[in-house]
């Protein structure tokens, strides 16, 4: 990396996007900004080159069903039809389309729907087996062209399956590797640089342990150093840096919010201090958009305050 990293609020990068109309119809469009949430779901669709948020959990804990997309702005979305409201759903591009799966529900049920975006509107999908219903994070793993969903959380605890699904086929698979992460409900990024899919730490209690998934099995890393451990993290791959991100969580208790961001190298674990942190918050969406090249960071919480500011990490000029 040969420049400092720096974190910038939306405004500060507002003519990153430039659009030439081409055959394009011109029009005026409302934008505006989505309601302070944690719990989002958020992923990047590099065929419609919009990252999209779906749901989460507002101020006032109540369950949101709302599809918003990102190119260098918010903007909200009305499809015909959507998922029922819920947090803590599972999203990511499958080679194909957005697919978006499970979560929970304000009455505290868990799901376990699969749907799927493509552009304009959510489709239910019907896999003859599906995982169950969970609270997860899964991620589309470029080396083996599946999307990847590793364990949980359900109303009774923390699970520890591994799944694929094919966004050519629609189907789940259930895989059995040799070894794997304990139970755990844990954010999961893809590492373009070592072509591995990346896990660290878990969501629901402190860990800090680093895995990754090559495809047939997990394998536990021994770096030499390693964030501190932390619950409600996220991360992403930036391809700028060739490296992954992770920033926030809480450790411990969750009044005890981190701002804290990290790189991860293919070896190791490497702490930074850009110049402009963003506030401590945890269980936020975090996505990179290829088309402006900008990691982009939404909402989360922080102690008593739902967030709704975006910030994008960005090279300095």
């Amino acid at each position: 990396m040969k420049k400092q990293t720096l974190l910038l609020p939306l405004a500060a990068l507002s003519a990153v996007l430039t659009t030439g109309l081409g055959a394009q119809t011109l029009n005026w469009v409302a934008s505006g900004s989505p309601v302070a949430r944690d719990g989002l779901a958020m992923a990047y669709d590099p065929l419609t080159k919009y990252i999209v948020m779906f749901g989460g959990v507002n101020a006032e804990q109540q369950y949101l069903g709302d599809t918003w997309l990102w190119e260098g702005g918010w903007l909200s979305k009305a499809p015909q039809t959507s998922p029922s409201a819920r947090g803590n759903a599972a999203m990511a591009f499958d080679g194909t389309n957005i697919v978006l799966f499970g979560g929970a529900t304000q009455s505290g049920t868990y799901l376990n729907d699969t749907w799927t975006w493509d552009g304009t509107n959510w489709t239910e999908q019907t896999p003859p087996v599906s995982p169950s219903p969970r609270t997860s994070y899964m991620t589309y793993d470029g080396a083996t062209g599946n999307v990847v969903l590793f364990g949980g959380n359900d109303a009774a605890g923390s699970l520890g399956d591994t799944w694929t699904w094919n966004g050519t086929t629609k189907t789940w698979t259930q895989l059995n590797p040799a070894n794997s992460p304990s139970p755990r409900l844990a954010p999961t990024a893809y590492d373009e640089a070592t072509q591995s899919l990346l896990l660290f730490g878990d969501s629901t209690v402190d860990l800090n342990d680093t895995w990754t998934w090559n495809g047939t099995n997990w394998i536990k890393l021994a770096p030499a150093v390693s964030p501190t451990p932390r619950a409600q993290a996220n991360m992403a791959y930036d391809p700028s840096i060739r490296m992954v991100v992770l920033f926030g969580g809480y450790a411990g208790t969750w009044e005890n919010s981190l701002n804290d961001t990290w790189m991860w190298n293919g070896t190791n674990w490497k702490q930074v201090t850009p110049a402009t942190p963003p506030p401590n918050r945890y269980n936020f969406g975090m996505s990179y958009h290829v088309a402006a090249k900008i990691l982009v960071m939404f909402g989360g919480f922080s102690s008593s305050v739902a967030r709704s500011d975006t910030w994008l990490l960005a090279l300095e000029p």
